[in-house]
């Protein structure tokens, strides 16, 4: 299994409106007086010039502060965010379990969700259909499979989105603090599964804030501070210079 993901000079901006809703009033006392500032806005650069080179093999944690551009440069590789500046390029399929559930419709049923999502990470129905009996399995949720999703505790919701995610095979996988969801029971089980999913893989990237899971998982850590690389390389190397990171704030 061949997979590749190359970043160069990759940035992403966001535009912060200071008063992005202006009240009628707002707008009557800005047009009165002239006053544009009302609504202002500056851009804000979540991640700035960024280069990297991922390879088959490597399994790539990206650690950092709150903030600091991990989850956008995973949704970014992932496709959701478009660079503003610089080239991506990715060679395999990717799996993200990153936001499950998020393109659930919440009026159709689990069963119904089952092929949107999987259309969503870019699997045909006939796919899904293959799929749909061991995702209904591993979920446990057979006797509600036909129940609207919006009916759903949040831990059913969970467990279905996580078992679409976990059926696939996958070549880029990409985990942003999902771990585990559910009760102790499933919790167990999902933590098996990314287990072997992390094994087939032949890229891992992860984002987490746990040092020991980072470890663990990885043989290469990206160190992310205001959306720049400031580090990277062998693990306890980059943990090393981010904890002396936290401590220079403190």
């Amino acid at each position: 299994m061949s997979a590749l993901i190359q970043l160069d000079r990759v940035s992403v901006k966001f535009r912060i409106y200071h008063n992005p809703n202006p009240s009628l009033k707002d707008a009557a006392v800005n047009w009165l007086t002239g006053n544009k500032k009302l609504n202002d806005y500056r851009d804000f650069f979540a991640l700035h010039e960024i280069t990297v080179k991922i390879d088959p093999g490597d399994r790539v944690g990206f650690i950092g502060l709150n903030g600091a551009g991990k989850s956008t440069l995973l949704k970014t590789i992932s496709g959701i965010y478009k660079p503003h500046q610089g080239k991506i390029s990715v060679v395999g399929r990717i799996t993200p379990l990153m936001e499950l559930g998020a393109g659930f419709d919440p009026e159709q049923s689990g069963r119904k969700n089952i092929f949107l999502n999987g259309a969503l990470l870019g699997f045909s129905p006939s796919e899904m259909l293959k799929k749909e009996k061991e995702i209904a399995e591993f979920s446990e949720l057979n006797d509600f499979l036909d129940l609207p999703v919006k009916y759903y505790s949040s831990g059913m919701y969970g467990r279905l989105a996580f078992s679409i995610a976990a059926m696939t095979e996958p070549e880029i996988l990409m985990i942003d603090e999902v771990f585990a969801t559910g009760d102790g029971h499933f919790v167990e089980k999902s933590t098996q599964r990314i287990q072997q999913m992390v094994e087939k893989s032949s890229i891992l990237i992860v984002v987490s804030h746990d040092i020991n899971q980072i470890r663990r998982l990885c043989n290469r850590v990206i160190h992310l501070d205001q959306g720049n690389v400031i580090g990277d390389g062998e693990p306890e190397s980059i943990i090393e210079q981010y904890k002396q990171k936290i401590t220079s704030i403190k």
